[in-house]
């Protein structure tokens, strides 16, 4: 098994805070080996009506599990009443480890009547991140991560299989979506995430979307809050601070990864116009590791000028990222429109193939040069 040491400090450090641990991530993005490769842990698959059966009584299940040894339930949204076993143990056997894995957040799912507020540390697993790429996996082609995507299971392989896409997309309906939010219109819902995957990146038009999968503007807007609750897209948030030419309510909508994008496009390789949109999500992906996601944003005006992401640091300092492949490449100007606005803060250029960060001049400003690994 390939271990992925940055998620497992995670949680480690995670226990520390609380005895619960909710880690949530797409399927197949790797949570099971992830919980199979902690030390000494007890493994429970709730997929299993045996595992079921175990754990019908909580009490009496939990009473037979040393203090301080690790649990794991994994896909623990199976069970009949997850939040009810989460909370006893939280509650009732605060020594105990426990690690609970599902394809979605605790947030509005049917079968979670308690979010477990103020009991547990919730960690997103993304698909595996650029820095992750060369070691544990041994990828260090930069255009196969943008074209295989993040999923273990493709980026490992030789070439890209459709025949993988195709059946996540439809295992990702049955067993998240209609299981889960009980979601029954399967046409029109994946009609309207297949495009999402094709308009990745760009701002949300409920209107366009409604009109092109046919759906209803109320449906659309309902479809991407299940999208967003299971992990398959996120929206960020546009920064502003009252300027009177801010764009101030569209959020852009990124898919969860670049596979699908490339895949659902029908790229078969990467050409240079390409790679400028796919790095963006590999560094979106770096900050939501890093950040929470209500700290993360993109900056527009009305003049069209733009900035990749704004970090929240403090009530009056905003960091800025601009993505770019080639560094020398940095147009300055926006950057230079939104300091005129906020100019408390770090300017920082996100590159692939930076080595040890570096600092240069653009005009005014002065921006470190860095790969996704020096972020902090």
């Amino acid at each position: 098994m390939i271990k992925r040491t940055l998620w497992l400090d995670r949680i480690q450090q995670a226990w520390t805070r609380r005895s619960i641990v909710w880690l949530s991530g797409v399927r197949r993005v790797g949570k099971t080996t992830l919980a199979r490769i902690l030390p000494d842990a007890v493994y429970m698959n709730c997929d299993l009506p045996s595992t079921l059966r175990a754990l019908e009584d909580p009490e009496l299940f939990l009473d037979s599990q040393t203090p301080g040894s690790v649990l794991i339930l994994d896909e623990v949204h199976h069970l009949d009443d997850p939040s009810r076993l989460l909370k006893i143990a939280a509650d009732e056997y605060p020594k105990l480890k426990v690690l609970a894995t599902g394809s979605s957040t605790l947030a509005a799912t049917r079968k979670f009547r308690d979010s477990l507020t103020g009991r547990k540390q919730a960690i997103h697993l993304c698909p595996v991140l650029w820095e992750e790429c060369a070691e544990p996996f041994g990828v260090r082609d930069l255009d196969r991560r943008l074209l295989h995507g993040g999923l273990p299971e493709p980026l490992l392989a030789t070439r890209k299989d459709p025949v993988f896409f195709n059946e996540w997309i439809d295992s990702f309906y049955a067993r998240d979506i209609l299981e889960l939010f009980g979601i029954r219109n399967r046409q029109g819902f994946l009609s309207l995430f297949r495009l999402l995957l094709r308009q990745s990146s760009g701002q949300l038009d409920y209107s366009q979307l409604a009109n092109l999968s046919e759906l209803s503007r109320p449906t659309v807007k309902a479809h991407i809050e299940a999208m967003q609750i299971a992990h398959a897209v996120h929206l960020l948030r546009p920064f502003h601070g009252g300027g009177k030419r801010e764009i101030v309510s569209r959020p852009k909508c990124y898919a969860f990864d670049t596979g699908f994008v490339t895949f659902e496009k029908g790229w078969d390789t990467i050409r240079d116009d390409d790679r400028g949109l796919l790095w963006e999500h590999l560094v979106l992906d770096a900050l939501r590791a890093r950040f929470a996601d209500e700290d993360v944003f993109y900056w527009q005006d009305k003049s069209r000028r733009e900035v990749d992401f704004v970090i929240r640091r403090g009530r009056d300092r905003v960091d800025v990222l601009e993505c770019k492949i080639n560094p020398d490449k940095l147009d300055a100007k926006p950057v230079e429109a939104f300091r005129s606005l906020y100019p408390a803060g770090d300017n920082y250029m996100v590159s692939p193939a930076v080595k040890k960060p570096y600092r240069v001049r653009r005009g005014d400003l002065v921006f470190t040069v860095c790969t996704t690994r020096d972020l902090s």
